[in-house]
């Protein structure tokens, strides 16, 4: 193991000299760099709005990128923050002191109210440019709004609450009329629910906030300066149009629950982070006098959804009676405080301040701090100025948090995309679990880190913890790429130790049998794993010598199962006698290079199983290959199991039909050896064509002689056509067999007639029966009864062979007579073809005057002409131009030649001195001549008319287009 150790730390993953250079510069041991090139954006990010407002801003509020502020005394502007340069003025028509006290805009961005300091409310729906008062709401200073989100529309507010200085609480609703808007009050109803009391009576409501938990259940939490309410009840499906009177019912005789703090800032503010548009919010902040109470909401709980509590105090240097905290905003991860001249944000992880923003005094102090909730946009401002906060990636260090918090499955949650935080976390971890002694834990989390293999290893090995170790080793080994293949090597083999170590000591203590068993469940899987299949494979060598050191001979069968190595599974079976299973692995796998191989032993314990394996296999086994096998067999074994092997053979000959000669030769040997009874129905189902016998003829008849098997011996002569052999042999076995023999040459009579002289001589010499030889003379035509008499002894009679001879005579008579009647049909045949001939002389046909050459359609009589039975007319030349190109080549030659033999005859003598009878000579000669070789030309041009012979059928394959001359003939039709 430690061998294994070594050679991973000198090759997995860094060399000696890099790690001291990492050492050297300070690399940690994540393998990661965190220099960042650039300074971070900072998480909030301020922005001055460039806009000078004409007086000083009393009031701000956003929802829904709608922004509407109170200028002065009489001044309101709205913005559309999408549009920032289309802004709207909305005059609100006071001719009194009136100044705007507070204004809500509701989630949509839609409904604004604006709340007089002389108890007036007025109220402005986006969609129009008039104000309009709420004369039910007059005499009520509002210090706050629940909005219905779940109701509300862009023209109806649905049942909303409202609070107010004195401590009440209303359920009001306002409509916009769809007619004429405003034909009718905009307000709806208004009408008290609740008062909100502290120790010293009622207390002005703060803050309103309206959120529906599941199973139809509201939640209201309403503050006071000390006092955090919460009203819990179900509205009736289907009744939620009418409000929420019915949950403040539920406390009309004893007070809901409350949190109370004794200080007190005059008022108090709560703010909700809620991570998307139109779900619940989940956590909280409350800013009062003692501090920040925060925490999250959980609707699941059935009297309080505040949950997780946690109270900030406020730091020294905030004096609740200097610089009180004026506004509180809630994000994800942290709540930011307004004071007069600064802000604070606190991370609500560990409650330290993370940032801080200081304000110049020229800008004057600041007023209230808005935060828009669908846009997570942050507002400030001033009488004069005003501010915008981004906030930008602010979970990027919530990890660090966590982890410091060992909320690790948070921390990770929060890095995922940040490998290199990632690997701090998992890192911190796995020391995490190792020091609490959960091994496994810590050896799943270091697999993932980029931490120095060897110094984990180490660690786990001087722990003692080898069940971690592999552990670790497993998830490292699943983390490598297919390209690290030295790597993967060296983690197999060692993991097959420690495996095989593992299971080595647990298998010797029966209190852990359950765990040897899961143990060795996990090392198959490990063995069969896909991933590793490759690396497995191109190491088995090394595997199996793991394996046959801890003399695990149950999973090096196993092993070899699945690297497919049935060789090695077949010869382990064969080694321990154990030959029905090795014949099952051969059958499930069927490999015939393993069958041919581990044949010769199996067959000589179980021959009748592994005869029907091979039968099985069918013609995927060549027989060829397993002859040495049965051979083998044969020779020592007995005549019942030598069965099995002529039963293989018989199905290799019938059923799939082998040609192959080895096959059937031996087969027959077989049958020669231990079933003559069927040596012979195989020879005579064979055949007698030599071309379709597929054993040797000559190793058959050498096989058959020497077991001394003559019936199959005359049937193999018949097939060698050695008739002579065949009648010699079968004579000494049966005549009848011979006089079959006998009968075969049907071509040779002389043969023939000399085999049954062979028979006859055996029936008068040796068998000495007179009329059997006469029944040999019945049976064959060719035999005479003069052919006999020689073999016939002095002393024989002839009354024996009297009949014989009569009947011969009688046959010579009839031969004579017939010979006769031919004579005279012939001279009769030869007479009438000498009519014939003379007739053909005397014919002759006329030709008209006009008559035209059917070739050339030019008149006959201009030229020679030939004139067919048929009716056809050719010139000569016409003639020999159709004929002589489908002539075969060597008439065409012979034509050649006569022509010009003829063309020579027709020229005149040079010499013109030569005697006068010697010239008249030459000319008879030369005219006798010259008639012939015409004569031998119209054998070959007029042999037959060119249109009704034999040439026109031969012609009608032929294209009209020579192919040769088919582009010159086809360019000239262009």
């Amino acid at each position: 193991m430690a061998s294994i150790l070594d050679e991973y730390e000198d090759s997995l993953y860094r060399s000696a000299s890099v790690q001291q250079s990492r050492a050297s510069v300070g690399i940690p041991h994540s393998g990661y760099v965190n220099a960042r090139l650039e300074k971070e954006t900072p998480i909030f990010n301020k922005q001055r709005i460039d806009f000078t407002p004409p007086e000083k801003i009393n009031s701000l509020v956003v929802s829904s990128n709608q922004l509407c502020m109170s200028l002065g005394k009489d001044t309101l502007l709205r913005i559309d923050l999408g549009k920032p340069d289309e802004p709207n003025q909305v005059e609100l028509g006071r001719k009194d002191e009136a100044k705007v006290y507070k204004m809500f805009l509701d989630h949509t961005g839609s409904h604004l109210l604006i709340a007089l300091n002389t108890g007036e409310c007025l109220y402005l729906n986006r969609s129009v440019q008039k104000v309009r008062a709420l004369s039910r709401w007059k005499g009520h200073l509002i210090e706050s709004v629940g909005w219905n989100k779940f109701l509300g529309s862009e023209t109806n507010t649905g049942p909303i609450l409202v609070g107010t200085a004195q401590g009440q609480i209303y359920e009001a609703e306002i409509s916009v009329s769809e007619g004429s808007l405003f034909s009718t009050n905009p307000d709806q109803y208004f009408r008290q629910v609740y008062t909100l009391e502290e120790e010293s009576g009622p207390a002005p409501v703060c803050c309103l906030e309206i959120e529906r938990g599941i199973e139809g259940k509201f939640f209201i939490i309403a503050t006071t300066r000390k006092r955090l309410f919460q009203f819990v009840g179900k509205v009736p499906e289907g009744t939620e149009q009418q409000g929420f009177s019915s949950i403040f019912t539920l406390h009309a005789d004893h007070l809901p629950s409350f949190r109370e703090f004794p200080a007190n800032l005059g008022f108090s503010e709560i703010a909700f982070y809620t991570p998307k548009l139109r779900s619940n919010p989940r956590s909280f902040a409350w800013m009062m006098g003692n501090g920040v109470l925060y925490g999250t909401l959980d609707y699941s709980r059935p009297d309080s959804i505040l949950s997780d509590e946690r109270v900030w105090v406020y730091p020294s240097d905030i004096d609740i009676t200097v610089n009180k905290p004026i506004s509180i905003v809630l994000t994800q991860f942290h709540f930011l405080l307004l004071l007069p001249d600064r802000v604070k944000a606190v991370c609500t992880l560990n409650g330290q301040v993370v940032f801080q923003d200081l304000f110049q005094e020229k800008f004057g102090l600041l007023t209230r701090m808005i935060k828009d909730p669908t846009v997570q946009q942050i507002w400030i401002h001033t009488e004069k100025v005003v501010f915008r906060y981004h906030v930008q990636r602010e979970s990027r260090d919530v990890w660090k948090m966590y982890m410091n918090m060992n909320k690790f499955d948070l921390a990770k949650e929060y890095c995922k995309d940040r490998p290199e935080c990632l690997d701090i976390v998992l890192a911190k971890e796995a020391e995490h679990c190792f020091q609490n002694k959960r091994y496994l834990d810590s050896a799943k989390c270091y697999a993932l880190t980029q931490n120095y293999f060897e110094e984990i290893a180490l660690k786990f090995i001087e722990a003692k913890q080898e069940e971690a170790l592999m552990e670790f080793l497993i998830k490292k080994l699943s983390n490598l790429k297919p390209s690290e293949k030295t790597q993967t090597t060296l983690l197999t083999t060692w993991l097959t130790e420690l495996y095989l170590n593992w299971l080595g000591i647990l298998e010797g203590d029966p209190s852990q049998r359950n765990l040897y068993l899961d143990t060795r469940e996990k090392f198959r899987t490990f063995l069969s794993s896909p991933k590793n299949k490759d690396c497995l494979f191109n190491n088995r060598a090394s595997i199996y010598e793991l394996l046959a050191s801890h003399g695990d001979t149950e999973h090096m069968v196993y092993f070899a199962v699945i690297m497919q190595d049935y060789e090695r599974v077949v010869a382990h079976h064969c080694q321990h006698d154990e030959y029905d299973e090795a014949l099952n692995v051969l059958s499930r796998h069927r490999d015939e290079k393993l069958f041919y191989k581990f044949s010769p032993v199996l067959i000589q314990h179980i021959p009748k199983k592994v005869v029907d394996a091979w039968i099985s296999m069918g013609s995927r086994l060549d027989a060829r290959n397993l002859i040495p096998a049965l051979v083998n067999y044969s020779q020592s074994a007995s005549t019942q199991q030598i069965n099995e092997a002529i039963r293989y053979m018989e199905f290799c000959v019938y059923q799939l039909e082998e040609t192959q000669q080895a096959i059937h030769n031996y087969l027959l040997s077989l049958y020669a050896l231990c079933r003559p009874d069927s040596l012979l129905s195989y020879l005579e189902q064979a055949g007698t064509n030599p071309n379709r016998i597929h054993y040797d003829l000559k190793y058959a008849l050498r096989l058959c002689a020497e077991h001394r098997h003559h019936h199959a011996c005359v049937h193999i002569y018949k097939v060698m056509e050695l008739y002579e052999e065949a009648v010699d042999l079968a004579l000494q076995v049966d005549v009848d067999l011979a006089k079959s023999c006998a009968d075969l040459p049907e071509d040779d009579e002389e043969l023939r007639k000399k085999l049954w002289l062979k028979i006859a001589r055996h029936v008068v010499q040796e068998e000495k029966d007179v009329k059997k030889a006469m029944a040999c003379l019945s049976s064959c035509a060719l035999l005479k009864i003069e052919d006999v008499l020689p073999f016939f002894p002095d002393f024989v009679t002839i009354d024996h062979f009297k009949e014989a001879i009569c009947n011969s005579l009688e046959d010579y008579n009839k031969h004579i007579e017939e010979l006769k009647r031919e004579m005279e049909e012939a001279t009769q045949s030869a007479k009438r073809i000498r009519e014939d001939i003379q007739e053909m002389r005397n014919k002759y046909g006329s030709v008209e005057p006009q008559e035209k050459c059917a070739a050339c359609d030019f008149p006959l009589l201009n030229r020679p002409f030939y004139l067919f039975l048929c009716g056809h007319m050719f010139h000569y030349d016409c003639l020999l131009q159709a004929v002589f190109p489908n002539l075969p080549a060597y008439k065409q030659a012979k034509l050649e030649d006569l022509q010009k033999k003829l063309a020579a005859t027709s020229q005149p003598s040079k010499s013109h001195h030569r005697p006068k009878d010697a010239d008249t000579i030459s000319l008879g000669k030369g005219q006798q001549s010259r008639e012939q070789i015409k004569a031998d030309i119209d054998d070959i041009v007029a042999a037959e008319c060119v249109y009704c012979g034999e040439l026109m059928i031969r012609s009608i394959d032929k294209p009209f287009i020579d192919p040769q001359k088919y582009e010159e003939e086809m360019q000239s039709w262009l």
